[in-house]
């Protein structure tokens, strides 16, 4: 790998770089949604339950720190971002997915409707989107509860951790500058 900022790099160079973090993206949000599919959510909702959402959340969270130290470290910190984005934002709305599932398997008081696999992460996209269709709704308190701390997480990720991603890409950039290398400029990846 090279040193050389992202947009003094020949052409063919640059659309390698972004063909391959498009790849990756790609197959790391087809590897996630493969598992979200196949990992048996068998197991009744109780208090273990409970704790490994919680421990889904906190592997989330050091996955994301992983990422954001990643992209500062990389030559192409625009790049990583992307690649990095791809993979945080179908991990968190899988971890609600498949707690919403497990909600439905667990009692069908939980919703309006039963929830398939893909009904659960219907529902959690259109609730990360803002869209709320409406179709699919919490009946319980604690799915309620659930739902809230999504969405207060939706917040979290798209205000802070778009702040964060920006700012990891940022630090990569002045790293470069520091360390002696060419200006990336904004557009660097």
């Amino acid at each position: 790998m090279t040193d050389q900022p992202f947009q003094e790099l020949p052409t063919a160079r640059r659309r390698r770089l972004v063909f391959r973090g498009v790849l990756r993206s790609i197959l790391s949000s087809t590897v996630l949604v493969i598992l979200y599919y196949e990992l048996p959510l068998d197991r009744p909702l109780d208090s273990d339950t409970a704790v490994r959402v919680l421990i889904g959340l906190l592997a989330f969270t050091a996955i994301m720190a992983w990422q954001i130290r990643a992209i500062t470290g990389s030559p192409y910190p625009g790049v990583k971002a992307v690649e990095a984005l791809a993979l945080i934002v179908p991990l968190y709305l899988l971890l609600f997915a498949s707690t919403y599932y497990l909600m439905q398997r667990a009692s069908a008081a939980n919703w309006s409707q039963p929830l398939t696999r893909t009904d659960g992460l219907y529902f959690t996209v259109t609730v990360f989107s803002t869209v709320g269709f409406g179709d699919i709704t919490p009946k319980s308190e604690a799915a309620r509860v659930v739902l809230i701390v999504q969405m207060l997480g939706d917040l979290a990720l798209l205000g802070a951790g778009a702040r964060v991603l920006l700012g990891a890409v940022q630090r990569g950039l002045q790293r470069r500058q520091d360390t002696g290398d060419h200006d990336a400029g904004p557009a660097a990846g």
